[in-house]
């Protein structure tokens, strides 16, 4: 292990050894021999229509018993729209100051515990001008935290929850890692969960533009979150492995393989320490991992780093990784708009398994 990771790893392992408590107020969660159901969607509420019909989904999830937690992997609107121009005075005129109020109020709708991790629309993105240059990314982040992430280290939704955030549980040698209260863990029974704010634009290191451009401070944004995210992985894989997890799943918004952002010239390479250290760590972990994210708005499945001679593996060139899956979750505007119903058995050799439920068949048409 890291000398870095110690502090951070040690003090949730105690944690996680501790008495257990009841599953939802305990980060420990179940017992092994349960299996685990979440409800994991992206890309969502990403239009107004949407919002409008928040009902469809959250009355869809609330309504299937098995489903224990709600993960949102990012972006709360389309990359079309303004956003919340938080703490810019004079208001900016073009911006939405109350859409990320309206998404709070849904997210607080779902009966279990939700985490969510940002996606790049409501912060990374909002100097562009096709978000109609709304909002500085970094105020933008500072809204997110002020209010989705209100209380460290306790979920969204009905039903409360706590886990583990990195602004109680950062590495005493980097403080600065507290102010990540964003990404989170928590052990259910003997599965590891993790989330980290990976954002797209390619890990937002697309120049800020207009009167929101400033390099300085924008290569310090990626710097410390791309450290501290590390980190958090790392401590994430260190306590799976001391206490004996029979899998890993990560949450982040960007999709780090997707085709598309390289043949547009955003790029993918700002991703390549992060996926090669997750390439290490899943390695060295052994055993099924589990890769969740949206971004690319079309669901599919893979082991994008099983053959390093592949087109994915070629990407962020690591060894073969076998044992890790991806998933990339159906975004709210495709069709039919699906949430993904993720069943771990750790029992199992191939303990995830998965399926897509439509909760609206075509949302252009008031999903009717």
């Amino acid at each position: 292990m890291k000398q870095t990771t110690i502090c951070t790893a040690l003090a949730i392992s105690c944690l996680v050894g501790a008495t257990a408590q009841a599953a939802d107020t305990n980060p420990n969660g179940n017992d092994a021999a349960t299996p685990i159901t979440l409800a994991v969607f992206g890309d969502w509420p990403y239009t107004q229509l949407l919002l409008d019909n928040a009902a469809l989904l959250t009355g869809s999830v609330n309504a299937d018993a098995g489903v224990s937690l709600v993960m949102h992997v990012g972006d709360i609107h389309s990359g079309s729209m303004p956003c919340t121009s938080a703490d810019i005075l004079p208001a900016i005129a073009t911006s939405n100051p109350n859409w990320n109020q309206k998404v709070y109020y849904q997210f607080e709708q779902f009966q279990k515990p939700m985490v969510y991790t940002p996606g790049d629309n409501e912060w990374t993105d909002c100097h562009k001008s096709k978000e109609k240059n709304s909002g500085a990314p970094i105020k933008e982040l500072a809204a997110l935290r002020s209010l989705f992430f209100a209380r460290p280290g306790q979920t969204l939704g009905v039903t409360d929850k706590s886990v583990w955030s990195q602004a109680q549980y950062f590495d005493p040698a980097h403080p600065e890692d507290a102010a990540f209260v964003e990404n989170v863990m928590w052990m259910d029974g003997k599965v590891m969960f993790v989330t980290v704010n990976m954002p797209g634009s390619n890990n937002d290191t697309l120049p800020w533009t207009g009167t929101f451009a400033n390099p300085g401070v924008q290569a310090q944004e990626v710097a410390a979150r791309s450290n501290a995210d590390l980190r958090w992985l790392q401590s994430a894989f260190d306590v799976a492995g001391q206490n004996h997890a029979r899998a890993v799943v990560l949450g982040l918004q960007a999709d780090m393989w997707d085709p598309a952002q390289i043949a547009n010239g955003e790029g993918l390479d700002q991703y390549t320490p992060f996926v090669q250290a997750l390439a290490n760590a899943s390695t060295q972990f052994g055993g099924p991992v589990l890769l969740l994210n949206g971004d690319s708005h079309v669901y599919e499945s893979d082991h994008p780093l099983a053959d390093p001679a592949s087109a994915s593996g070629m990407i962020h060139h690591t060894q073969p990784v076998p044992n890790l899956t991806r998933i990339t979750v159906q975004g709210s505007t495709s069709i039919p708009a699906e949430w993904l119903r993720l069943t771990i058995d750790t029992r199992k050799a191939q303990p995830f398994s998965w399926s897509n439920v439509a909760y609206c068949a075509d949302p252009s048409t008031h999903c009717q």
